[in-house]
């Protein structure tokens, strides 16, 4: 069985397992576990393959947590509207299950609240603030673990930042950082470490261009380390704003890491980053 080996990858300390443990056939669970990994190291064909199947599948839990999945990837490179419906079906597929509680979020509370806070991340990318702050409210209703709390916290200071309320994002943004840390989680510390970044650069907080920086800098270094591409490009544009004298250097690195993520995904994936106005186009 693989399936502790690639917890620990998509959740845990040790976000590069041995290429054989996600390549393994392996059962609905670790074939999603798998696909988790794939997404976060910017392989969305690879990972699509595997989600196409899921989200057809029978059983209805991995089938909600498979295509919420799938919509996460299509939101990473821009692709919200598309994300908005698989994170409606993901929602329909768990909207009245009850399952064993999973201590990582893959059960039917889980499943919900990724759904939930797919559709408000979805929502407030296409401008509808009202519908998100209503979906992420219902998502923190469900009881879905450390793993819904820190996207919960994610999603609330995205929505404070787009809102125009810096001071509003940091707290959400810290209570994911902390939780993530306490989980040992190591790729959502990362993505946390970028969105406190963000959020205390928009709050103003005293000493915030050095706390952000120092939080850039390591998110940058985790992700090249864990090489968790998804992550590395934003958390390089995130650093050219913040490094303003090493902008071309950061923007470079962009560049790079979305060719080499595009040359990854499946047609889908290429076609919505192409047409989304979040996605810098490399060499563009």
């Amino acid at each position: 069985m693989h399936e502790p080996a690639l917890r620990a990858a998509a959740f845990g300390s040790d976000p590069l397992p041995d290429p054989a443990v996600v390549r393994g056939p392996g059962s609905p669970r670790e074939r999603l576990l798998a696909a988790i990994v794939l997404g976060a190291q910017g392989r969305y064909a690879a990972a699509a393959t595997l989600l196409d199947a899921l989200w057809r599948g029978s059983d209805p839990v991995t089938a909600s947590l498979a295509a919420s999945t799938l919509a996460s990837h299509r939101r990473q490179l821009g692709g919200h509207r598309q994300a908005r419906a698989l994170d409606g079906e993901a929602l329909a597929k768990a909207a009245s299950l009850d399952t064993e509680q999973d201590p990582d979020g893959l059960d039917a509370a889980g499943a919900r609240a990724d759904a939930l806070l797919g559709l408000a991340a979805d929502n407030l990318a296409l401008g509808r603030l009202t519908a998100a702050r209503r979906l992420a409210a219902q998502a923190a209703e469900e009881d879905a673990g450390w793993r819904g709390r820190v996207r919960g916290g994610w999603v609330g200071a995205e929505i404070a930042l787009a809102a125009g309320q810096g001071a509003d994002a940091v707290p959400h943004a810290e209570r994911a950082l902390e939780t993530a840390l306490a989980r040992s989680a190591r790729r959502h510390v990362v993505k946390s470490r970028i969105v406190l970044a963000v959020a205390l650069r928009a709050a103003g907080a005293p000493d915030h261009r050095n706390i952000s920086d120092d939080l850039v800098g390591n998110a940058m270094a985790a992700a090249e380390e864990c090489e968790l591409l998804s992550l590395s490009w934003p958390a390089a544009l995130v650093a050219a704003d913040l490094r303003p004298g090493h902008a071309e250097e950061y923007r470079f690195r962009v560049a790079q890491v979305l060719h080499a993520v595009l040359r990854s995904a499946d047609p889908c994936g290429r076609r919505v980053a192409g047409e989304s106005p979040w996605v810098p186009v490399p060499g563009g």
